[in-house]
């Protein structure tokens, strides 16, 4: 079977200025990629791990430097044109222009992509209904909400009946009831057959809606297949402490080295994370050694694997926890 996205060995670098010298930074360091047509395929990873790169240079707003990509079965390098015709994509900041209404903005939209007024018309119609514009299509975009506003995009992005939909950090800036929407949104786009690469830093938005997902960290792939396959990688159970300094987490961590009921121990500040075989045995001993040592903890929990632990597993830090780079 064909993939709908394909890509080996993907990179990219950029030539930055810092203190009047110049310094290479690799943003993207040999990516393999496989997304299967009609999936949801999540993109998760923190701030500046490459994520929004890789996806400008499939979209072909970047210019690959190493590697080969395939879109919807054309060479993003030699059919540029061609795979453009094929896909949809829905940026970080958007690109509706705000002083026009959404009509106006949907309807240049379908007339650079060659549609007929009679088409237009209809697919208007189609998507005011789908995505629930009906109501502020004649408005002008700059006084929509921001969830209005993302669904106008999204049907800027679809309005041409792409195979493929890439979307970028798509529910950044939307408060829970409108990032719910939206995810229902994007899991209709799924039931139409319609394939959607979806970036994001938000595990629970990962979990939800991707079908598999692959996690980037500095460039590189460290994990990826479905959710559940991803937290089956870590038997047991998680066992999250945060200590009121990184000084107790010191005295605890060298007072656990060798227990036989702790798998692996990782650090992040003043967390320490522990996976276990059995949370409910391990828990006595974990309070008689802080006890022991003399340290208190500030919260502990317990926990089933979550997407932020094959993260911190796979990355040494929490998802939840890393600081944006020096690109997307």
């Amino acid at each position: 079977m064909a993939f709908a996205i394909e890509a080996h060995g993907l990179a990219k670098s950029f030539k930055v200025k810092t203190k009047g010298q110049h310094k290479i930074i690799e943003a993207v360091r040999g990516v393999d990629l496989s997304v299967n047509s009609g999936e949801v395929f999540g993109f998760l990873g923190p701030n500046g791990a490459g994520k929004t790169t890789c996806q400008r240079m499939l979209t072909t707003l970047l210019p690959i430097d190493k590697g080969q990509a395939f879109v919807a079965g054309y060479d993003v390098t030699k059919q540029q044109a061609e795979v453009r015709q094929h896909i949809g994509y829905v940026g970080q900041l958007g690109g509706a222009d705000l002083p026009a209404t959404g009509r106006e903005n949907l309807i240049l939209s379908a007339r650079l992509f060659g549609m007929s007024h009679s088409q237009i018309s209809s697919k208007i119609d189609e998507l005011a209904k789908s995505l629930e514009l009906g109501e502020i299509l004649d408005r002008v975009v700059r006084t929509y909400s921001g969830g209005q506003k993302r669904r106008l995009e999204i049907a800027l992005g679809i309005i041409h009946e792409p195979k493929i939909l890439f979307m970028d950090e798509p529910t950044t800036g939307l408060d829970p009831q409108n990032r719910a929407n939206l995810w229902e949104h994007i899991r209709r786009l799924k039931d139409s057959g319609m394939t959607v690469f979806l970036t994001t830093h938000y595990l629970e938005e990962a979990d939800a809606l991707a079908d598999r997902l692959a996690i980037i960290d500095m460039g590189k792939i460290v994990a990826e297949g479905t959710p559940e396959e991803l937290k089956r990688q870590i038997s047991g159970e998680v066992i999250t402490i945060r200590f009121k300094v990184e000084a107790s987490g010191d005295k605890f961590i060298n007072a656990i080295k060798g227990a036989d009921f702790v798998k692996e121990v990782q650090r992040s500040g003043v967390v320490v994370t522990l996976f276990v075989r059995d949370g409910a045995k391990a828990l006595p001993h974990l309070f008689e050694i802080m006890k022991l040592c003399g340290v208190e903890s500030e919260s502990l929990s317990l926990s089933a694997p979550s997407l932020d632990d094959v993260f911190l597993k796979k990355a040494g830090r929490a998802l939840r926890d890393t600081k944006g780079g020096d690109f997307a």
